[in-house]
């Protein structure tokens, strides 16, 4: 039997009626952590329910620094059981999900009298390779360097080493965790804003949420309630120790691929302060990035870069590839997001300097996890599951099961190998439904880019999208990839989408107008 569509229209429909089920297990929050917190939820035969207060991969897992990384870094502060596991899943991922986690090659230069060394970087590769049970890492002079990195700053260059990791698309991750939940039973709503967690004798039994587009308020009941809220992890749990959140942002910018052509990712020190940054190729643009400093705003408004985070992420560039003179005006978009870091309560050392180890706060019959990765986050399922399992009354064991299931043979004719394996990935269990609109809509791509019309259609049809950010900036990424936001498509975007979201003239009007002011407030440059 096929599923209804996974539109707002069966969002209205549905909702009285999973307000009215018990549930033996709701997620609070609709990142990556909480996606792979219902995927496993939901394999296990328990009853799910995902409520999201904005939209899916809204917060940090759309605005990620896009990798799917074992972790270099933690080797050198000797958190070598958290390499290990990040190594391995990134293993896994490529594995399971190849057109969504793709092989990435990192190039690190090596400019003389600055640590680490060639000597000092290979022994810690040869660690990491070790970890990945494979060889993966390679050093080259300076002479072969010129043909993999045409423009890099030459000036006291030995030679560069070579190592690979992966990156993906973090937002279409979220929904292809989701989709895999859906599909064993789960079920997932966004706009559900969480007012309060329900007690009965000091027991989490379930919660209050209130639909943010309509206004209402709906009880949830349920045997246990799982929090992967990110930044957000502080707002309704009791808190009982020092140990809080510390929000630290992380911004890029995003340049058009001509500008600055790299086919490898460069990773180095910035002059400044020492900090590793990247530029990196991603979706057919470059990006440069990322900063890591205490995020003071809000964390109910989409976080956005500084002019001063801007400096530091140009000064990167010119410092690297001097001659490319990048500019401001060079800048397609921007975007920040906020990582939730466990802080021991002493906020007064420097951002880059907290473990980037997560923590699960635990009562009765609510499970809160703070921090986390993205590449881990089936085993931050398992560890929150594991620890809800009594509230639950049913066991979890790891068998080691893949996120992702095989995916049917669907024919999708008149595209290229590339294409086809890019949509594989991106919409895996869906590709059945895509087929069938290729046939009504076709394969054009959208510009230069490659996303397909297609993919906006297949957005409003079955991804729940709610509002125009959610299509452009999520399900897509057009409005990050294209000047002005994509300002320029919005009319052939309206004529395609508007029928199938069912929005009135006024509604469109109303959508577009307040996606470009949030488009120019919070992914241009201030």
């Amino acid at each position: 039997m096929s599923k209804p569509q996974w539109n707002a229209a069966w969002r209205e429909q549905a909702l009285p009626e999973l307000a009215a089920r018990e549930w033996d297990l709701i997620v609070v929050g609709g990142g990556i952590s909480g996606a792979g917190i219902l995927r496993e939820a939901a394999r296990r035969g328990w009853s799910c329910l995902l409520l999201e207060q904005r939209d899916f991969a809204w917060g940090t897992s759309s605005r990620s620094s896009k990798m799917v990384h074992g972790g270099l870094r933690y080797i050198a502060k000797g958190q070598f059981a958290l390499t290990r596991d990040s190594v391995r899943e990134r293993q896994r991922l490529l594995e399971e999900a190849p057109g969504l986690v793709d092989p990435l090659s990192f190039l690190f230069p090596h400019y003389q009298g600055q640590f680490p060394g060639p000597r000092v970087f290979g022994g810690l590769l040869a660690v990491y390779d070790a970890l990945a049970g494979k060889r993966n890492h390679l050093y080259y002079p300076l002479q072969q360097l010129r043909y993999l990195l045409p423009g890099i700053r030459e000036q006291g260059l030995a030679g560069a080493t070579r190592f690979y990791d992966a990156v993906t698309d973090d937002a279409r991750l979220v929904l292809r965790v989701l989709d895999e939940a859906r599909s064993d039973g789960a079920e997932a709503l966004n706009g559900m804003q969480v007012i309060e967690l329900l007690r009965d004798n000091g027991e989490v039994c379930g919660l209050l949420a209130e639909d943010q587009e309509s206004g209402q308020r709906f009880s949830f009941r349920s045997k246990a309630v799982a929090q992967a809220t990110g930044a957000w992890a502080d707002s309704l749990r009791k808190k009982t120790g020092p140990e809080h959140i510390r929000p630290l942002r992380g911004s890029h910018l995003l340049l058009p691929h001509w500008r600055l052509p790299v086919a490898h990712a460069i990773s180095f020190m910035h002059a400044t302060d020492r900090r590793p940054v990247f530029v990196f190729p991603w979706e057919g643009a470059t990006v440069i990035g990322t900063t890591d400093l205490d995020h003071r705003e809000s964390l109910d408004q989409d976080a956005r870069i500084s002019a001063e985070e801007v400096d530091y992420l140009l000064a990167a560039c010119a410092q690297q590839f001097p001659s490319a003179k990048v500019g401001r005006d060079d800048v397609l978009s921007s975007w920040a997001g906020v990582r939730p870091v466990v802080s021991d309560g002493d906020d007064s050392g420097k951002p880059s300097d907290e473990k980037r180890e997560h923590m699960l706060w635990i009562e009765p019959g609510c499970v809160t996890l703070a921090g986390g990765k993205l590449t881990t986050f089936r085993l931050l399922a398992l560890e929150v599951l594991q620890a809800c399992a009594g509230f639950v009354g049913k066991p979890v064991e790891d068998r080691g099961q893949a996120v992702f299931r095989p995916l049917a043979a669907v024919e999708l004719p008149g595209l290229s190998a590339s294409q086809q394996r890019r949509l594989r990935g991106r919409h895996g269990q869906a590709l059945p439904q895509l087929a069938a609109l290729l046939a009504e809509i076709g394969t054009q791509p959208i510009g230069s880019l490659d996303t397909l019309w297609v993919e906006l259609a297949q957005a409003c049809d079955n991804e729940l999208v709610l509002h125009l950010d959610d299509l452009l900036l999520r399900r897509t990424r057009i409005g990050l990839l294209l000047a002005d936001g994509a300002a320029a498509e919005l009319p052939q975007i309206r004529a395609l989408c508007q029928p199938r979201l069912g929005w009135s003239d006024v509604r469109w009007d109303e959508e577009q107008q307040a996606y470009l002011a949030l488009w120019q407030r919070c992914y241009s440059l201030p």
